[in-house]
């Protein structure tokens, strides 16, 4: 009886389509010169929750059920006073995907939930942090399929930081895009 080990259909399309291509495009020596996506962390701050304890479980559920991974809280550093908060209350929810799952949910985020942001001409392509890593801001959750949309009480957006191996934006810029990720307006690249 032969086993087959499943992989992601993004996996597959790194190895096969995106290593070649950047390869020829930065000139590496080996193919492990280029670069890769470690890992990918979803965060969500929740507005209120000092107030109301519920609006952390609900924020943590709807992670869990986007990410397919089970979210965590994350929690205030310090006191501030103004915000009657405390430390260590609960704040937001997070949860960080990697390996086949952290691929899935990449695959899903542009094949599905971006395409169905109302008014959607791409993400923005400023967004890279110097040393290769990209933060993506969504303004709604219910642009996940797996969102209840009648379940939801109020409507809260989330950050999306992909963490990769690069060493600049530019070869960050070049990995995301041949992943697929649909940003603005492609940058036209000088040597």
């Amino acid at each position: 009886m032969s086993t087959t080990t499943y992989t992601p259909r993004l996996a597959s399309k790194y190895k096969q389509e995106v290593v070649p291509a950047l390869v020829k495009k930065f000139n590496y020596e080996t193919v492990m010169q280029a670069p890769r996506l470690e890992k990918i962390c979803i965060n969500r701050g929740v507005n209120g929750a000092v107030s109301d304890k519920k609006m952390i479980d609900i924020a943590i559920d709807e992670l869990t059920t986007i990410a397919g991974q089970k979210a965590v809280p994350t929690m205030s550093k310090k006191d501030i006073s103004n915000f009657k908060l405390r430390k260590n209350m609960p704040i937001g929810a997070k949860v960080t995907l990697r390996g086949n799952r952290m691929y899935e949910f990449l695959d899903r985020l542009i094949a599905v939930a971006l395409p169905r942001v109302r008014d959607f001409k791409g993400v923005n392509d400023k967004s890279f942090d110097g040393r290769g890593n990209y933060t993506l801001g969504v303004t709604e959750q219910i642009i996940f399929p797996e969102i209840d949309i009648d379940k939801v009480s109020k409507i809260t957006g989330m950050d999306i930081t992909f963490v990769t191996t690069a060493n600049t934006d530019q070869e960050a810029y070049e990995l995301l895009k041949e992943m697929g990720m649909p940003f603005k307006n492609a940058k036209t690249t000088t040597n």
